[in-house]
């Protein structure tokens, strides 16, 4: 089986943070930084070069293959900062009618810029994610 290519690294998220050429997007993910730091309670990690982790939880799939993966984590792209809600937006279809303008993918929440969103609104989805990841998997 192959091997994961986005795994933690020992890579400076301050330094990462601080080369984000986009002043807004630079300054927002400081803030979902901090807020998802507060809501998991663990410390921010690289994941690969370009995405911040927070916490792991442990899968393994019928086939066998099986590994860690953040349990929420987020990567200011060029277009927009990206959120990981990993797992998914089906149960969270509330409350994202109530966050603002956004984008979502499988697991991949996209905004352009945090006032865009209702921020209490995001605190919330973040923390159900979370606690739906906890009770689901083997979290480390």
């Amino acid at each position: 089986m192959s091997e994961m290519k986005t795994k933690p690294t020992r890579a400076s998220v301050k330094k990462f943070i601080a080369a984000v050429e986009n002043e807004t997007r630079r300054r927002d993910c400081q803030t979902v930084v901090k807020i998802m730091q507060e809501i998991t309670g663990e410390p921010p990690v690289m994941w690969g070069p370009s995405i911040i982790g927070f916490g792991t939880y442990h899968y393994r799939y019928e086939s066998g293959r099986e590994g860690d993966f953040l349990i929420t984590g987020l990567s200011p792209r060029k277009q927009n900062l990206v959120l990981y809600i990993m797992p998914g937006f089906s149960k969270y279809e509330e409350l994202l009618s109530k966050l603002g303008k956004h984008k979502t993918g499988k697991s991949c929440l996209y905004i352009n810029k945090l006032e865009d969103i209702h921020l209490p609104t995001l605190k919330r989805l973040i923390k159900q994610s979370i606690t739906m990841m906890r009770k689901k998997y083997t979290t480390k």
